[in-house]
């Protein structure tokens, strides 16, 4: 039977067209999906029976199982979430006082081989298609009781980061298909000002990338220049930083009011000294780029050589960057105590799948 959730509009009213209905019924069901949340096609009771049965007959509205959950101590929220085909992924919640963020993941494992990130020991497996990238979300919903989609500001659920498991401008056809599912204004709503996607550096993918979805950008820079960055970033062999930088730019010549953050892991020893800085300073004058650095403190995790940055010279590198014009805040660490923080998701484990 075929997947409903993840289809577009358009692709939702030619199936229900398909049905002999007419298309009205598409937008009814996409309200019951994706602003009440309903799990089961009994649940839609605005629609006559016989075609809740002919929908039941050939369709299917899924979530992905949660398999484990963890709970840090500082309540961030880690599940292991499988797929129809046995196939797992980490989703992570991470929760303010009054608000809250979702990292989705786009991918079962990731092939960007990053040295100092968790996921990146685990080999690509597939990308995930948009109805796998959406149900993430969703699962978050249901625990969290935010069905009806809210109309006001105040939801727990706010934010979205697309900086989970893999490497989104590898999948762009799915991750663009379901951010736009998750921001139509009739459904799930999530502000596009809310929703950050993050990228290794895919250079020739960073402005269709605005294109297709028009949501906020994320570069994993982590070094200033090319020959430390290919130390811990395979991918820079291929786009070194002056392609990434240069899309950057274009990215920015296209709409102007976009600042794009850099993240950047702090590493002890390897690109956490006063030189690396003002190195960073200098190439973002040379591109003319709107820019704010977010300073990640190193997450550790079995098996990686890399050590944090001492907190003094994190503080030290945020300051100059911020002397030359830059916001550097320096990112509090969330659920390291379940591996669920920056570069820590994997999914790979000794659990059995589920039957």
């Amino acid at each position: 039977m075929k997947e409903l959730i993840g289809l577009s509009k358009e692709e939702l009213e030619a199936e229900v067209i398909n049905l002999g209905e007419k298309p009205f019924r598409a937008k009814q069901i996409w309200q019951w999906i994706y602003f009440q949340g309903v799990k089961s096609f009994e649940e839609m009771t605005n629609l006559s029976k016989d075609l809740r049965q002919k929908l039941a007959n050939s369709f299917t509205i899924t979530r992905p199982k949660v398999i484990t959950e963890q709970i840090s101590k500082d309540k961030t929220h880690k599940r292991l979430l499988e797929f129809t085909d046995g196939e797992r992924v980490e989703m992570v919640y991470i929760p303010e006082e009054d608000r809250g963020a979702v990292c989705l993941s786009t991918q079962v494992g990731c092939a960007m081989g990053c040295k100092f990130c968790h996921t990146g020991s685990q080999k690509l497996t597939r990308n995930l298609t948009a109805a796998e990238i959406v149900g993430q979300f969703m699962v978050a919903r249901d625990a969290y009781h935010e069905w009806p989609s809210p109309t006001h500001e105040t939801r727990y659920l706010s934010n979205i980061v697309v900086m989970g498991m893999g490497e989104p401008l590898q999948n762009l056809e799915n991750v663009a298909k379901a951010l736009n599912i998750l921001t139509a204004g009739d459904g799930i709503a999530i502000s596009r000002r809310r929703i950050t996607m993050s990228t290794s550096g895919i250079a020739p993918q960073i402005v269709p990338a605005l294109k297709a979805t028009g949501v906020r950008l994320a570069v994993s820079l982590h070094a200033p220049n090319n020959e430390l960055r290919s130390q811990i970033m395979p991918i820079n062999k291929r786009y070194p930083i002056e392609k990434v930088l240069e899309a950057c730019k274009s990215y920015q010549s296209d709409d102007g009011s976009r600042y794009i953050t850099f993240e950047y892991l702090m590493l002890k020893d390897f690109n956490d000294t006063p030189e690396c800085a003002k190195e960073l300073i200098a190439l973002m004058k040379k591109y003319s780029l709107r820019a704010l650095f977010n300073l990640i403190p190193f997450n550790p995790w079995p098996g990686c050589s890399f050590e944090p940055s001492l907190p003094e010279k994190v503080k030290a590198f945020s300051q100059m960057l911020e002397k030359a014009g830059f916001a550097a805040p320096i990112r509090v660490a969330r659920g390291q105590d379940i591996l669920a923080a920056c570069g820590q998701l994997k999914s790979k484990t000794t659990l059995p799948k589920s039957s």
